[in-house]
């Protein structure tokens, strides 16, 4: 069994960078959210996969899993899809209110 504190780097520089580019990440996104450079369907994807990024920096960085056990990093990945997966099974269903012509 290895210890994970020999292999974690707990310098506060690298937790800076990683700020820094959630800071600049952000910035971006209320940027192009001021600006509606794009369509909003294409918005809607952009800062999606910002925010995809932005989690992925928080939990690997902020939350350490980047130094976790890989049978940890996949529990969270399969839990990560499962949800995903149940969202756009019933992402449909919620949109039918659209076409009920309730107000």
């Amino acid at each position: 069994m290895h210890n994970v504190a020999t292999t974690h780097d707990e310098g506060k520089g690298q937790y800076f960078w990683v700020w820094g580019a959630l800071l600049i990440l952000t910035a971006v996104e209320v940027m192009l959210a001021y600006r509606q450079v794009f369509q909003p369907l294409r918005m809607l994807e952009v800062l999606m996969v910002l925010s995809v990024i932005k989690s992925a920096l928080i939990i690997g960085y902020f939350m350490h899993l980047k130094y976790e056990n890989p049978a940890m990093k996949w529990v969270l990945m399969i839990a990560v899809v499962t949800c995903l997966c149940l969202m756009f099974i019933f992402f449909p269903d919620a949109f039918r209110i659209v076409h009920l012509g309730v107000r």
